[in-house]
C-alpha cells in the first residue's frame, strides 16, 4: 500500500474524497474508493470519520468553507463598508458561477451532498449572513449605512435573502443568461439604496 496511517490525514482523506466524488458521483462513490485512492485500507479511513455519512458531511463543510475564505477580505478590507458590501456579493456570484459553470458535475454532486447535510448548509448560511452583519456594523458605525429597523443580524440575512437568485445554486442554470449581469447590478444598487443613512 502506497500510504500508512502515520501520514494518513484527515485532510488527506477530503481530498481524496472530493477527487472520487467528482470521478464517480454521490450514488456511486464509496469509503472503498477513497480508501482505495489513497492507497489504505477502509478501515483507516474509518478511523478518520466513524461513518460514510461523517465523511461525506466533512467534505460538504470543507468544500463550502472555500467560500466563507475567499469572502473574508471584503469583511475586514480598509474600504468603506457600501464598497465593501458590493464586493463581497460580487464575489460571492462569481464564486458560485464558477463553481457551477468551471466543473459542474462536481457542483451537482455537492447539490446532493447538501441536500444530504441540511444542517452544514445551515451553519454555512449563517456563516455567510454574519460576514454581512459586520459589514453593516462597520457601514453603521462609519455612516454610510443607516442604524437597521431591526437589528443587524436580521438585516443581514434580508440583504442575503435578496440576492437569493445570484448565490443559490437552485438559479444557476440562469446565471449565465444573457441579462443576469445587470439584473445582479440591479438587485445590489437597490440593497444598496436600502441600507443608506
Amino acid at each position: 500500500m502506497a500510504a500508512t496511517t502515520e501520514t494518513l490525514t484527515a485532510e488527506r482523506i477530503l481530498e481524496a474524497t472530493e477527487e472520487v466524488l467528482r470521478r464517480f458521483g454521490p450514488a456511486k462513490a464509496t469509503v472503498v474508493d477513497v480508501a482505495r485512492a489513497l492507497g489504505v485500507s477502509h478501515g483507516s479511513v474509518y478511523r478518520h470519520f466513524r461513518t460514510k455519512a461523517a465523511l461525506r458531511e466533512a467534505v460538504t463543510e470543507r468544500w463550502l468553507e472555500r467560500t466563507i475564505v475567499a469572502l473574508e477580505p471584503y469583511v475586514t478590507g480598509p474600504q468603506r463598508a457600501d464598497e465593501r458590501l458590493t464586493g463581497w456579493l460580487t464575489a460571492l456570484f462569481a464564486l458560485k458561477r464558477k463553481k457551477a459553470g468551471g466543473d459542474p458535475e462536481l457542483m451537482a454532486t455537492f447539490q446532493v451532498l447538501i441536500g444530504e447535510n441540511s444542517a452544514v448548509v445551515d451553519r454555512h448560511e449563517e456563516h455567510l449572513a454574519d460576514q454581512i452583519a459586520r459589514i453593516l456594523e462597520d457601514g453603521v458605525r462609519e455612516g454610510v449605512f443607516a442604524a437597521p429597523e431591526q437589528d443587524l443580524a436580521t438585516t443581514a440575512r434580508a440583504v442575503f435573502h435578496a440576492t437569493d437568485r445570484f448565490h443559490n445554486p437552485a438559479h444557476s442554470a440562469d446565471w449565465s443568461a444573457p441579462g443576469s449581469e445587470a439584473a445582479f447590478a440591479a438587485v445590489v444598487s437597490l440593497v444598496q439604496r436600502a441600507l443608506r443613512a
